[in-house]
């Protein structure tokens, strides 16, 4: 019954964090916020890693947290002209809030990363929304603030060069470092 009330707890303060995040954003273009994506759903966070975050949903326990993590375990993915977390990462970012939590010492750096379409000012400011993003999801989860760091590249660190949608989605994303 404890574990029911502690995830319980878990899923409202996510759902409540979710409520307060603002997604009326537009790019350098004009367009909108597309508001696909969504932030933390009512599925919760899967049971991984001793079930610290809940029962149902994405299954964190395939995901490994910390500086062990692949590349592919260490980038939270976001959709255009967005800052909001979407449901697949969500295991992502639990891996590496329970590393955090059990690891004291560790420290991340949550880099924020954009596509190049709009300006170079708009670009810096959402990769900036994008690693604060993580980190409040971090927080959330109960990592000590003073372990994450955040920084924005905007557009300048592309993951791959091209000018066509698959390149733009690999470069939407926050990177965690150790």
């Amino acid at each position: 019954m404890n574990a029911f009330l502690k995830n319980l707890l878990l899923a409202s303060s996510l759902v409540a964090l979710a409520a307060c995040s603002s997604t009326g954003t537009t790019s350098g273009d004009g367009t909108g916020a597309d508001g696909t994506g969504g932030a933390y759903g009512a599925s919760g966070y899967g049971a991984g890693r001793g079930g610290a975050y809940g029962a149902g949903g994405a299954g964190a326990g395939n995901y490994v947290g910390g500086p062990e993590a692949t590349q592919e375990q260490r980038v939270v993915y976001f959709d255009y002209d967005s800052a909001e977390i979407r449901a697949d990462s969500q295991p992502i970012i639990a891996a590496h809030a329970h590393y955090l939590m059990q690891t004291g010492g560790a420290a991340a750096i949550l880099e924020g990363h954009t596509d190049e379409r709009g300006t170079r000012e708009y670009n810096i400011a959402l990769g900036e929304r994008r690693s604060n993003a993580v980190r409040r999801a971090m927080e959330a989860l109960g990592v000590n603030p003073r372990q994450l760091r955040t920084v924005s590249y905007g557009e300048e660190r592309p993951a791959v060069s091209g000018h066509d949608e698959s390149a733009y989605a690999q470069n939407r994303r926050v990177e965690i470092a150790y």
